[in-house]
């Protein structure tokens, strides 16, 4: 099947018009940004696993559709490794509203390439910035608009995430329990994860000065002494990291696909893949 990119935002098609409507005049604007500078060791691959097809598309393109959809989007910047190869071939890389700048050698550096990006094109402190993987492409719509209106006038601000179900132990350095762990009290933390962009700016530059440890933008935040909330999200929003992780989803999407509309445009068959 040939897949075509939308080049301009357009609403979801059919029932999801009215939903659309409802939901842009209460949910904030949002600036989104991508950092998709990373190799992916783990996934043992041939390209960068952003790039790695699943349905007809990218793991990456995949990422930016829920995004490139959103009515309240009004841009995107992708950080991108400065010898990317890929990036120039998919057709989305002509599409206006996204922007590019070069990513840094960590997940921190990128992103606060993107925000310095953002404010040099006049985004304001109090804007909002959701920062979303790239490599996690089964983001439901659902997820997206529940973050937005949850957050919408938080002071602080948050991520999607989901409470742990597992049995979780605590291993010594040989590898051998040394408790079970209060799953009660865990959380696994997803994307996007929502801040103000003056705060997260902030708080990641002053990290990387302090050469503090920062593995994702809300434990920026933490550090800079503020508390996250956590809203609650699908379980199946995940990460690819490792081949089986792939494998699962591209056989979720072999069963449900995505639809292109009669003007040529991508819109999933569904909020995400059940």
């Amino acid at each position: 099947m040939n897949w075509a990119w939308s080049r301009t935002a357009k609403p979801f098609t059919s029932s999801r018009n009215n939903q659309v409507g409802a939901m842009k005049d209460f949910l904030p604007a949002f600036w989104a940004v991508i950092p998709a500078a990373g190799i992916g060791a783990r996934m043992a691959a041939d390209r960068p696993k952003q790039y790695l097809p699943l349905g007809g598309l990218t793991i990456l393109e995949h990422s930016l559709l829920c995004f490139l959809d959103h009515p309240r989007l009004k841009g995107l910047v992708i950080s991108l490794a400065v010898d990317d190869p890929y990036w120039a071939a998919l057709p989305c890389a002509h599409d206006t509203r996204i922007q590019r700048v070069d990513g840094g050698s960590e997940r921190s550096g990128s992103v606060l390439n993107a925000l310095l990006h953002l404010h040099a094109q006049g985004a304001s402190d109090n804007d909002w910035v959701l920062v979303h993987d790239a490599a996690r492409p089964n983001l439901a719509r659902s997820d997206l608009d529940n973050l937005l209106g949850e957050l919408a006038d938080d002071p602080v601000g948050g991520l999607l995430a989901v409470p742990a179900r597992d049995t979780l132990k605590r291993a010594d350095s040989s590898g051998r329990v040394l408790e079970t762990v209060d799953r009660s009290l865990i959380w696994q933390a997803f994307t996007p994860q929502m801040f103000r962009l003056g705060a997260l700016h902030r708080a990641l530059a002053d990290s990387l000065v302090s050469n503090v440890s920062i593995t994702d933008e809300a434990s920026a935040i933490e550090w800079a002494g503020q508390s996250p909330r956590l809203i609650e999200g699908r379980s199946d929003n995940i990460k690819v990291t490792r081949p089986e992780d792939l494998e699962w989803l591209r056989q979720r999407h072999s069963k449900f696909g995505r639809q292109v509309s009669a003007t040529g445009d991508i819109h999933p068959s569904s909020p995400t893949l059940p």
